[in-house]
C-alpha cells in the first residue's frame, strides 16, 4: 500500500471527505446548501467546450485543493460568512473526485487524469 501512490492519495482524499463532512456536520451548517452546491466545481468542465487546454486549466483551477483553501482561509479571517461552507463542500468535491479517480487533467483530453486514464 505505502509504495502504491494512486492507492495512498484515495486513503488520503477518503479521510478528508469523512472529515469534511463531520466538521460541516458538526458546525451545523446547511445540507441543503451541500447538496446544491456539491457538483458546482464541475461546471468548470465548460471550457472543454472550448478546447481541451482551456478545459483542463478551468478544471484543474476549480479541483486544486489551493484554491477552496484561499476562499476559506479568506472566510475564516472575515469570522464566518457563507464562504465558509462554499470553501467545504467545494473541498469535500475534490476528496470525492480523487476517491472515485477523477484527478486534474492534463491539455492532451479530459480522461488524461494525474491519477489514471478515465476508460
Amino acid at each position: 500500500m505505502l509504495t502504491n501512490p494512486a492507492r495512498l492519495i484515495k486513503l488520503e482524499d477518503s479521510i478528508l471527505f469523512i472529515g469534511i463532512l463531520l466538521l460541516y456536520s458538526h458546525l451545523h451548517l446547511s445540507w441543503l446548501l451541500f447538496a446544491i452546491l456539491f457538483l458546482a466545481p464541475d461546471l468548470f468542465m465548460l471550457g472543454y467546450l472550448i478546447n481541451p487546454r482551456i478545459g483542463a486549466a478551468l478544471y484543474n483551477l476549480a479541483h486544486t485543493y489551493t484554491t477552496p483553501l484561499i476562499v476559506l482561509s479568506f472566510a475564516l479571517s472575515l469570522h464566518g460568512t457563507l464562504l465558509i461552507p462554499v470553501a467545504l463542500i467545494w473541498i469535500s468535491h475534490i476528496a470525492l473526485d480523487r476517491v472515485l479517480g477523477f484527478g486534474l487533467k492534463y491539455p492532451s483530453q479530459f480522461k488524461d487524469t494525474h491519477l489514471q486514464h478515465i476508460a
